[in-house]
């Protein structure tokens, strides 16, 4: 077992910039959950179903390219807009504190970019709204992620980290429940999502502290160092580049798999065939809520258990082999029956690798005064992989061997990923 130290705060660091060390509550933990959640319906309500749907609506017969295209580029604005969010609200100097305006600000940006989607019949239209709801939701996701590092001490990470992880899956599920069963149509669907994302964030930033960073402590702006600090040095902080590396290959790994889930239902799994009177999207949800409980049930014990062990890289090594396993069945055995088995085993490898990284790279962050900044770009690992899976999975698909080969690539990935995490020597 491993226990980090209790630390005394040093009196000339104010406590916006201190390491915390102080166990946050069930209340704090329960709000800014539920801000996660709004966050994570309002990504994989459009991806698994909205966006699908709109773009086979405005171009069905070129549905894979086009949604390709929309899905990268708003892909690519996340990864611009992730960091440089978090770099202002690092030096955010306000009496609301540093992250809770960024919040808000960014959660009701998001949902007027969903509003705007709703109204959108072609492509081009499609292609903008997307982009407009990333740029907010992505500085909404830039200050949240900054609330652990910011609140939370390394011995409580893991198991924060699943709680708050458990939103990440259970906000596919709710997304779709809302999109296909509570709202009825492409543009109810949207306006809902959009309504919901500020409601759901206002408990967190009205009754949870945001301390404030005192304007003495925030360097004057310099256009050219402000840039300069979006590149942090692999030689100089080698294990936040191992674990930028290990998230950005696991997550290229699970963006190949996903891209496509929907249509592989629709054309390789054959689901409206084998079950007359029902749509794909009905077979999407099934699997989701599997996934969803394979995840829920593993997520928040994976995160206590490193938690008290201290080893971080052995879980997410073992979840990436995990991960891999339904890769394989997918591409050899894309049937009904073989598919739920996948979903199962997916939820698992992903509900140990959620708690566990993101515990991991809150402690290879190379400086307190960045840490939404430093996350930011930890978080392109995450977009990132968004803008290169259709360049990857498009072809595939298309001309390079199908869904067999996707999902093999998509295994290939994740034990690359998982292997390589032991290349960060400071974290066990």
């Amino acid at each position: 077992m491993s226990a980090v130290p209790p630390v005394t705060p040093r009196p000339d660091v104010p406590l916006a910039l201190a390491e915390p060390v102080r166990r946050v509550g069930p209340r704090w933990i329960t709000f800014i959950s539920l801000a996660n959640l709004a966050l994570w319906m309002a990504y994989f309500g459009p991806l698994q179903v909205l966006l699908p749907q709109q773009i086979a609506a405005a171009d069905p017969l070129g549905k894979e390219a086009a949604l390709a295209w929309v899905t990268g580029i708003g892909a690519a604005v996340a990864m611009v807009l992730n960091p440089v969010a978090g770099a202002l609200s690092d030096r955010t100097a306000g009496r609301f504190g540093r992250r809770h305006p960024w919040t808000l600000a960014g959660a009701v940006a998001g949902g007027l970019g969903l509003v705007f989607l709703a109204f959108q019949g072609t492509v081009a239209g499609v292609a903008i709204g997307w982009c407009l709801a990333q740029a907010g939701l992505n500085a909404m996701q830039a200050s949240l992620t900054a609330g652990v590092p910011d609140h939370v001490p390394v011995s409580q990470r893991g198991q924060v980290s699943g709680w708050i992880g458990i939103p990440q899956t259970l906000g596919v599920v709710l997304a779709v429940v809302l999109v296909t069963m509570v709202a009825t149509t492409t543009r109810s669907g949207y306006l809902l999502i959009g309504a919901l994302v500020p409601l759901c964030v206002l408990p967190f930033v009205l009754s949870t502290p945001d301390a404030r960073l005192p304007a003495g402590h925030r360097a004057p702006f310099d256009a050219r160092e402000f840039l300069r600090g979006f590149w942090i040095s692999p030689r100089r902080h080698p294990d936040f580049a191992w674990a930028w590396l290990t998230r950005f290959l696991m997550q290229l790994g699970n963006a190949v798999a996903l891209l496509y889930l929907l249509y592989f239902l629709t054309d390789a799994v054959h689901y409206e065939r084998r079950f007359p009177g029902q749509k794909a999207e009905d077979g999407l949800l099934v699997l989701i809520l599997i996934y969803t409980a394979a995840v829920v049930l593993t997520t928040v014990v994976s995160g206590v258990v490193s938690d008290r062990l201290g080893r971080r890289r052995t879980f997410v090594t073992v979840s990436g082999f995990i991960s891999a396993v339904p890769a394989v069945i997918m591409a050899f055995w894309p049937e009904w029956t073989m598919v739920m088995v996948a979903a199962v085993i997916m939820g698992v490898g992903f509900g140990i690798y959620l708690s566990v990284d993101n515990a991991l790279v809150t402690q290879v962050l190379p400086a307190a005064a960045g840490r939404a900044k430093d996350l930011g770009v930890i978080n392109i690992a995450n977009s990132g992989p968004q803008v290169l899976g259709p360049v990857i999975a498009g072809p595939i698909v298309a001309s390079l061997g199908g869904y067999p080969v996707l999902y093999l690539t998509s295994a290939v990935l994740a034990l690359l990923g998982a292997s390589l995490v032991w290349k960060i020597r400071s974290v066990p």
